[in-house]
């Protein structure tokens, strides 16, 4: 039997996160909160919906691409293993990123990354 879903269900969910998303954490831990995204927070950026785009997945589906911010300033100096993304109440969503050394004072770059959310199969 053949599975489907519309673009706009995938849309909707993606859209959860780029219309309520207000701040990116590089985090040095896996948060399961948004008390513990703050927590383990080595440096945050502001965000808004301007900084998200919908668009076709690179397999299938459809993906939400997160522009880079380069030059965010570090406030912690310990391992990046995560980034989060939340909103005033809530954590909306948590990655992997590279294991990178951060130094508090100095300045580093997210790059762009995405959320793909694929056709079923």
């Amino acid at each position: 039997m053949a599975k489907w879903v519309n673009d706009d269900v995938l849309d909707a969910a993606l859209e959860e996160i780029s219309t309520n998303c207000n701040l990116m954490i590089i985090c040095n831990a896996e948060p399961a909160t948004r008390a513990e995204a703050l927590a383990f927070a080595l440096a945050d950026e502001p965000m808004a919906a301007a900084d998200f785009t919908i668009t076709n997945g690179d397999t299938s589906g459809r993906k939400l691409v997160i522009v880079e911010k380069p030059g965010v300033g570090i406030d912690v100096s310990d391992n990046a293993t995560h980034i989060a993304l939340i909103d005033a109440t809530r954590l909306l969503y948590v990655t992997t990123c590279v294991l990178k050394a951060l130094t508090m004072g100095e300045m580093v770059s997210i790059p762009s990354w995405k959320i793909e959310l694929r056709d079923p199969t």
